[in-house]
């Protein structure tokens, strides 16, 4: 009796130890870049957005075989557990890929949850392609689900009455937006080029009057579209546009008050920070003096929001205090009665 319980035992550890064979793994790479995008928002983010570390960070990392489920509080049936993973302070789960591997967006990805989940590819796969823009991307993301967490967030979004009876929320990136008037790609080139221009004069003298420029050409944009039209522009710009400038902002932070841990600095990939910060902001100025409306369409709002965050920075430092009570409108932010004697 006694030998057939040993027997038992040591059957039962051999098939263990061969389904953990038999079980996928995080590559080495994808842990440490994970952990130091978590790292860095426990650290920094707070210091960016009060409320940030209370916000779901859920990721689901899309790898050319399978997905991989961290932090998030509600996995759905289709995953198995690997376990609990003590650098991502997290149990990781798998499946078999369903999404596309170049990813990199923040969604209600997980059957039968509404929590916002960044669906994002190995850094290799997406637009970022190493390590450092990748986790300042993935930071983007969780943005998004800082944003999406606030109170009455969706039922504020439907008021906006811009669905225009799609119910699948893809009325946000194809949303019928005159990109192609004429008129309207004229105004829109001349917002974005006195934007830059106010930005590049914010250490001048000249800068108020830069700044009076814009706020004109913002004006006269505003009247060469139809209040709907206004409506989007004005939710990508609140939306889009500030994600792009917190990514900016957190590598800026890390660049100058943050030091990366061996495991990260030592990958092969590895750039500093400050190489990365730089290169989001001259992306973003570099934008706002070539870009093209009907070509980059709704791309085209990212810079310039990015810009307006910038510009804010500039002319009224408690706005991000009031940027999640004065919902989808940097514009009422940028008003004379906000921004008061401030200039």
């Amino acid at each position: 009796m006694k030998a057939n319980f040993i027997l038992a035992v040591i059957l039962l550890a051999a098939f263990q130890n061969v389904a953990a064979q038999n079980n996928p793994a995080l590559r080495a790479v994808d842990r440490v870049r994970l952990s130091e995008a978590f790292r860095i928002g426990d650290k920094l983010g707070d210091r960016v957005w009060q409320g940030w570390r209370k916000a779901p960070f859920a990721v689901l990392l899309v790898t050319p075989e399978y997905e991989y489920l961290i932090r998030h509080p509600q996995p759905s049936a289709d995953f198995t557990s690997l376990g609990y993973d003590r650098a991502l302070k997290s149990n990781v789960l798998f499946r078999k890929r369903s999404q596309r591997t170049d990813l990199l967006a923040a969604m209600p990805a997980i059957k039968g949850s509404f929590v916002s989940t960044i669906v994002v590819g190995t850094a290799e796969n997406t637009s970022a392609r190493t390590s450092t823009p990748w986790v300042a991307t993935l930071l983007h993301e969780h943005f998004h689900q800082l944003q999406s967490s606030q109170p009455n967030y969706y039922g504020d979004v439907d008021a906006l009455n811009l669905s225009r009876g799609d119910t699948t929320g893809m009325w946000m990136l194809n949303f019928a937006f005159p990109y192609n008037s004429a008129e309207v790609q004229a105004r829109f080139s001349d917002l974005s080029r006195s934007l830059a221009d106010a930005l590049q004069a914010s250490e001048r003298t000249d800068f108020t009057d830069k700044l009076a420029v814009y706020l004109n050409a913002r004006r006269n944009f505003e009247r060469s579209i139809t209040a709907a039209d206004y409506k989007y522009f004005s939710f990508q710009l609140w939306q889009e546009g500030i994600a792009r400038y917190t990514e900016y902002r957190v590598a800026q932070l890390a660049a100058t008050q943050y030091k990366p841990p061996a495991k990260f600095r030592t990958l092969e990939d590895f750039t500093p920070f400050e190489h990365t910060a730089r290169a989001i902001r001259e992306r973003i100025y570099n934008q706002l003096r070539t870009v093209k409306l009907s070509d980059a369409q709704r791309t085209a709002f990212y810079s310039l929001g990015a810009g307006e965050g910038l510009l804010l920075d500039r002319v009224n430092r408690r706005w991000r205090s009031s940027y999640f009570v004065e919902k989808f409108d940097l514009g009422r932010l940028l008003s004379a009665e906000n921004l008061g004697r401030r200039l």
